[in-house]
C-alpha cells in the first residue's frame, strides 16, 4: 500500500508546471487523479503519463472560471472514481499592471480565477463531503489551496493578484473552521518564485498565455526575478517538483493535525 492508495484527487491547472508535477506525484502515491487544464493537449499528456506508469487518471478539460465548472469537476471525480478525498486549487495566472493603468477587467479577472473559481469548486465538494457516504469514511480528507507569497509581501504591478490570493487565504482559514468537524484539513501553500510559466525565468518576452480571446504577457521581468532570488535565503528559484512536494506533504495522513495554515514555500524569501 502506498501513502494515498485509492484516494481520489482533483487538481486544477494540472497540465503544466506545479500542477503537473503534483498530479504525477499523487498518482505515484496511489491516488486516482482527475486532471484539469484549460488546454486539452497538456492535460491529456499528464493523464497518459499517469496511466503509462500504472496509475489511474481522468481528464476534465475546462476554464475553471466558467460558472458550472466547479460542479462539473467534482462530478467527474464522483462519476469516474466514486468519491473525492483531495481537492487542490492550483490553476492561476497573473495579469500585471501598475494600479493607475490597471483596468476593472484586470482586477476582476484575478478575483475570478483566484477566489471565485476555488470557492465554486469547494462549494461543490462540500455537498459531497457532507453526505452520509463521505461522513462514514475512517480517514480525513484534504484541501490545499495554492496561494502566493505576494498575498503576504505584496509587490508592484500585482495589486489584483496579491489581493485575490489574500482572499484565497481567507477562504482557507474560514473553511478550516467550518470543515474541521467533518474531518477535513484545509490548508494553503504560498508559493514564491517557482520556475514555471507563471514565474518564467529566461526570456520574459516569450511568456504569453491565452485566456479566452486575450493574449496576456505575464512573465516576471528578469530584473525583478533576480531581485526575488537575491532576497531568498536559499538564493535560487524553486522547481515545480519542490512546490508540488510541499503541497503533497499536506495531503498525507501525517498532516492530519495541520489545518488552517498557509505555509510559505518561497526559499525563505521573507527571511
Amino acid at each position: 500500500m502506498t501513502a494515498l492508495q485509492d484516494k481520489v484527487a482533483i487538481v486544477s491547472g494540472a497540465g503544466r508546471g506545479t500542477g503537473r508535477a503534483l498530479a504525477l506525484k499523487l498518482a505515484a502515491a496511489g491516488a486516482r487523479v482527475v486532471v484539469n487544464d484549460v488546454s486539452e493537449a497538456p492535460a491529456a499528456e499528464v493523464v497518459q503519463a499517469i496511466r503509462d506508469a500504472g496509475g489511474d487518471a481522468a481528464l476534465c478539460v475546462g476554464d475553471i472560471t466558467a460558472g458550472d465548472f466547479g460542479d462539473r469537476f467534482v462530478a467527474k471525480a464522483l462519476e469516474t472514481f466514486g468519491g473525492l478525498d483531495i481537492v487542490i486549487n492550483n490553476a492561476s495566472y497573473v495579469w500585471p499592471a501598475m494600479i493607475d493603468d490597471m483596468t476593472d477587467e484586470q482586477f476582476i479577472a484575478m478575483v475570478d480565477v483566484n477566489m471565485t473559481a476555488p470557492f465554486r469548486i469547494l462549494r461543490a465538494a462540500g455537498r459531497f463531503f457532507k453526505s452520509e457516504v463521505a461522513r462514514a469514511a475512517p480517514y480525513q480528507r484534504k484541501v490545499v489551496n495554492v496561494s502566493s507569497v505576494l498575498a503576504v509581501s505584496g509587490g508592484p504591478t500585482v495589486v489584483n493578484y496579491g489581493a485575490a490570493k489574500a482572499g484565497l487565504n481567507g477562504i482557507t482559514y474560514a473553511l478550516a473552521r467550518e470543515w474541521g468537524p467533518l474531518r477535513i484539513n484545509v490548508n494553503g501553500v504560498g508559493l514564491g518564485l517557482i520556475d514555471t510559466r507563471l514565474g518564467t525565468l529566461g526570456n520574459a518576452n516569450s511568456a504569453l498565455i491565452a485566456i479566452g480571446d486575450r493574449k496576456i504577457k505575464f512573465a516576471i521581468p528578469q530584473e525583478r526575478q533576480q531581485n526575488y532570488i537575491q532576497r531568498t535565503a536559499l538564493g535560487r528559484s524553486g522547481t515545480p517538483e519542490e512546490a508540488a512536494g510541499a503541497i503533497y506533504l499536506l495531503c498525507l495522513p501525517e498532516a492530519d493535525y495541520i489545518t488552517g495554515e498557509v505555509i510559505l514555500v518561497s526559499g525563505g524569501q521573507l527571511r
